[in-house]
């Protein structure tokens, strides 16, 4: 056996999953000679109970690879091996069915037939499975009968036999894999969509007297909690909450000129009133953070905050830890870049000094924060630490705690994205966010849905406080509605950053991918009321976006994912599936012009067939239409896509129903 699957890194770490997603498990399984090969899958579930899970053959026959699909039922860490084996049973059948119909060894045929189904019924009596014993005997009896041979194999060969000789048939020759490691981690590991805010921002107020803005604070962002989960948002994400440094501190759109009430970068952590462990004294104290989780726990919705391994000149950590920070030529603390980008304001950790230092410093914060009701959090550029540390943090919380959940914010190399993705990050930004031609958003669907899809779970985000694209700069609001739809149907997780409802698409100077006058960097309250007076908003097509997504089983898994013709350059088919429930998507990738064309679907990757005729019902305008294989549609610019859910009701030489017409 080889090519096993999911295996990552020879097993060095284990594969993905969540509680009741179906995971395909793959090995190439052959031997020599003619004798026919079977194969199964082995669980062992965290308790150490085993499970024997059949395999299929799954290619044309030769080529010897073999899948099954399973469902793990319970948090924690599973493990599985492959075995392959000699299947004397189906070798048995194989002869039979040539050589009793052609009269060749019949009596011997019989002979060898019997004995197996004897040692069959002697496994199910040990499993104390009687009345699967008693089948067995009864079919032994049958060959061993006086009727004529072809019945007796009819009789032998029936499903019932067939599946008892599947459960307790000799195995011979097995040969096992290593046992692989796969942990199981809650459902919103998987499937969860994402609202970022942040709370100073959200109820500041403007101090007419002393003319500044005066913090929102989480008491006053309890408006904006329910305005997430009235749009089906289920986890809110807020940027760090710590108290931020002065020196170097940045003004309005990362100047070095701030004003004496600039609140300056949240990421510039640490000053005067403490560092990681500690709240802005703006926002409030720890008892009003505590009835925040409280408030969004009430309203079905999770606290994700963020985790930024780096600190302000004016973190305790610079005075008490000096060696925890690397040093210039000069003597000075080095301060973070991305040229051209300067980060005057904070310094990154140097993580070859004081190892075990910052490392229990690490778990020890993230241990204050879960002791609060946080159990999910966005880490800020991992990949600027190194890969070994997050396999060792990630791996301690684990062990205590398998239920937090760690979403990774690395827009970087893709082998650095993929190694923090082996190393145990539940979750990880992606390309999405500059993916808007065609052939690039199915090529980059190919890679995430079946190369990296065992270790790597893609969230995808239109917009993040540090990204505003350039599609969303200059395609008005039918560009956020397409980038949405695509968000949200692509990948079973998603997020927005909040003001992408209210079209928030001014960039801070041509060409660039920042916004102007960045909230990073400001108070930016907004009218919220107005806009949803005004309907100025994208709030009833979130809202219905995370709705579809609920009901529908098909969106909420990664690899069943199918990618349909469509002519015109700027259409996009694609459809995911999950057992029964199919959802259909045409989008518009053209955000100024109106899109018509046929489309072509595969009607095999829809569970139909080509004369099967069969109703899509829009779950964005509630329109029924009547489609078969191919299809036409006008994507315009207040309704540039549709995500359809599809009804079988029949052929086209029994169905009746309306006439097909345009979607």
């Amino acid at each position: 056996m080889h090519k096993v699957s999911p295996v990552i890194e020879g097993g060095a770490y284990p594969a993905k999953a969540v509680v009741g997603e179906s995971i395909p498990i793959r090995a190439t399984v052959f031997r020599e000679g003619h004798d026919a090969v079977n194969a199964s899958v082995v669980l062992t579930d965290p308790a150490g109970k085993e499970r024997l899970e059949p395999m299929h053959p799954t290619t044309p026959q030769g080529f010897d690879w073999w899948t099954a699909s399973v469902v793990l039922e319970t948090e924690g860490l599973w493990t599985f091996r492959v075995e392959g084996w000699s299947d004397p049973w189906e070798t048995w059948v194989h002869n039979a069915e040539i050589k009793i119909p052609a009269g060749i060894d019949v009596a011997l045929v019989c002979t060898e037939g019997i004995a197996l189904f004897d040692r069959a019924a002697a496994e199910a009596e040990a499993a104390s499975d009687y009345p699967t014993a008693a089948l067995l005997q009864g079919a032994a009896k049958n060959l061993d009968s006086g009727q004529q041979v072809e019945d007796r194999l009819e009789v032998v060969l029936a499903d019932d036999v067939r599946a008892a000789m599947k459960r307790f048939g000799p195995r011979e020759m097995v040969s096992p894999t290593p046992d692989y490691p796969i942990f199981v981690d809650r459902r919103k590991a998987l499937f969860s969509s994402w609202y970022e805010f942040f709370p100073r921002s959200q109820g500041a107020m403007w101090d007419e007297e002393n003319q500044k803005w005066i913090s929102g604070t989480f008491d006053t962002s309890h408006e904006r909690l329910e305005a997430a989960a009235a749009m089906g948002f289920d986890v809110v994400y807020l940027p760090p909450i710590h108290p931020i440094g002065r020196t170097f501190r940045k003004g309005p759109n990362n100047t070095l000129a701030p004003g004496p009430s600039d609140p300056g970068s949240p990421w510039a952590i640490g000053g005067d009133e403490g560092g990681h462990d500690a709240i802005h004294p703006d926002l409030g104290d720890f008892d009003a953070f505590d009835r925040f989780v409280e408030k969004a726990k009430s309203l079905g919705l999770e606290v994700a905050l963020d985790f930024a391994l780096q600190a302000s000149p004016d973190h305790p950590w610079v005075t008490e830890h000096p060696e925890w920070f690397s040093k210039r030529a000069d003597g000075t603390i080095a301060y973070a870049e991305n040229p051209p980008k300067k980060y005057q304001d904070i310094y990154p950790i140097n993580f070859d000094n004081d190892r075990d230092g910052i490392y229990q410093e690490s778990l020890r914060i993230l241990k204050l924060w879960m002791s609060h009701g946080v159990r999910i959090f966005r880490v800020d550029n991992p990949h600027t630490k190194p890969v070994n540390f997050w396999a060792w943090l990630l791996g301690e919380v684990r062990k205590t705690d398998p239920d937090v959940l760690f979403l990774s914010e690395a827009f970087t190399k893709p082998a650095m994205m993929r190694a923090l993705g082996k190393s145990g990050f539940q979750q990880s930004y992606t390309y999405f966010t500059w993916r808007n031609e065609k052939w690039e958003i199915a090529e980059y669907m190919q890679e995430l849905t079946s190369e990296t899809d065992s270790f790597f779970r893609p969230n995808f985000w239109p917009n993040t406080p540090d990204i505003l694209p350039h599609f969303l700069q200059w395609g008005g609001k039918p560009a956020f509605t397409i980038r949405a739809v695509l968000a949200s149907t692509l990948s079973p997780l998603w997020g927005i950053y909040s003001g992408f409802e209210l079209f928030e698409n001014a960039p801070l100077a041509q060409g660039r991918e920042e916004y102007l006058d960045s909230e990073k960097f400001q108070y930016r309250p907004r009218d919220w009321k107005a806009s949803d007076e005004s309907g100025e908003n994208l709030n009833m097509l979130l809202g219905r976006l995370n709705h579809i997504r609920k009901e529908h089983p098909a969106l909420q898994q990664l690899r069943d994912l199918h990618f349909h013709h469509a002519p015109h350059v700027n259409a996009l088919v694609y459809s995911k599936r999950s057992g029964d429930d199919v959802v259909i998507v045409v989008c518009s990738l053209d955000p100024h012009n109106i899109v018509e064309t046929e489309i072509y679907l595969d009607m095999e990757a829809l569970g139909l067939t080509a004369r099967d005729v069969y109703l899509v019902h829009d779950e964005l305008t509630g329109q029924t239409w009547r489609w078969g294989q191919h299809a036409f549609v006008r994507l315009t610019h207040d309704d540039p896509a549709h995500i359809l859910t599809l009804i079988r009701y029949g052929s086209r030489s029994t169905a009746a129903g309306p006439a097909t017409a345009q979607g």
